[in-house]
């Protein structure tokens, strides 16, 4: 993912409320997400270039999504995929905080990211820019490019629009669609500066990105309802908002 915004205990019916979207180079194949069929209990887009994925959900009701950090002068040529690192989570035997902590001792080796991962009412976030791993408190967050909660102007626009649909309706896909294909972009002045020129940090301003070789591929809607019910919603794209695609589904995952 380049961008998630979520709510922690924001709404009495969902503990957990998640909007995210995936921009990624138009060419590069990419299966929708589904069940994997070779790892049944995931459910989870696929990057056919690399095997990873940028989010996922298993059926035992642990999920796992990821952001690059955006850092051209720490970038290594020849680093793993990150979209391993989400299947490590996923599969790992023990509590995600210990699966945040056997992912550390590794972490040097991938170019920068952050790991949100979560179970049981628990969200936790690490970076290994900072080699943090930490549980997020309860509240409206964001997620990009950077740490999380850095008030880059996509993040705080973001922030503010899903605590206006969430407070109104918790249960509104089409509002937390809108926002998600924003493609307002903010003043020259308050763009981040990365290191990739000031053309591209407009180009990857907005919410929702456009460009003649890359943007946003998917857009996905994950909540977590008090009973433990996980409903996701994965809206696809060609390469305009126009051209999209839907696939629902429900997790149920097992009692203690």
């Amino acid at each position: 993912m380049c961008l998630i915004l979520f709510g922690i205990d924001t709404s009495p019916e969902f503990p957990l409320i998640l909007a995210a979207n995936r921009d990624e180079f138009y060419d590069r194949p990419t299966r929708a997400m589904e069940f994997w069929p070779d790892r049944p209990d995931i459910l989870a887009g696929k990057d056919l270039q690399a095997g990873g994925t940028w989010m996922g959900i298993s059926r035992q009701g642990r999920f796992a999504a990821l952001t690059n950090y955006r850092d051209l002068s720490n970038l290594k040529p020849d680093a793993p995929s990150r979209g391993e690192l989400i299947l490590r989570v996923l599969e790992y035997m023990g509590s995600v905080p210990e699966a945040l902590k056997d992912l550390d001792e590794t972490a040097n080796r991938y170019n920068g990211f952050n790991l949100l991962a979560g179970e049981a009412g628990q969200v936790f976030c690490y970076s290994n820019r900072n080699r943090t791993r930490t549980r997020v408190n309860p509240g409206i967050h964001g997620l990009s490019n950077h740490l999380i909660d850095t008030p880059w102007p996509k993040v705080a626009n973001g922030k503010t629009q899903f605590k206006s649909v969430v407070d109104a309706d918790p249960a509104d896909n089409d509002g937390l669609f809108k926002l998600l294909t924003d493609t307002t972009r903010p003043d020259d002045s308050h763009l981040p500066s990365t290191g990739i020129g000031l053309e591209w940090e407009r180009i990857l301003s907005p919410l929702f990105i456009q460009s003649p070789t890359y943007g946003t591929r998917s857009s996905t809607l994950m909540r977590v309802s008090r009973s433990g019910e996980i409903q996701v919603v994965e809206r696809t794209f060609g390469n305009s908002p126009r051209e999209i695609e839907d696939r629902k589904f429900s997790l149920y995952p097992p009692g203690p």
